[in-house]
């Protein structure tokens, strides 16, 4: 389980990247990179880091649920996630 400060500290970085997603974009399409420095470093979007959404987890992570590889092994094998069953051939 991550620290609960590393996860808020993540929602904080995407309500800026929200907030400055506009003004970023139109400053790059004006190429004016001056002024696009000195906005707030986590309004980068690429400063974003993919976390599991129960435990937090960064590493081993599966886009596709949003989850962490541990989680989705405990989901799948309690049939909490439709559609996946454990492989057999």
């Amino acid at each position: 389980m991550a620290n609960k400060s590393w996860t808020e500290r993540e929602k904080k970085k995407r309500t800026l990247v929200k907030k400055y997603a506009a003004l970023r974009a139109e400053l790059k399409a004006k190429h004016d990179y001056a002024a696009l420095a000195k906005l707030p470093r986590n309004s980068s979007p690429v400063r974003l880091v993919n976390r599991c959404r129960i435990s937090g987890r960064r590493h081993a992570y599966l886009r596709k649920f949003n989850i962490s590889r541990i989680m989705f092994r405990e989901l799948a094998m309690a049939g909490m996630l439709p559609g996946v069953t454990k492989a057999s051939w």
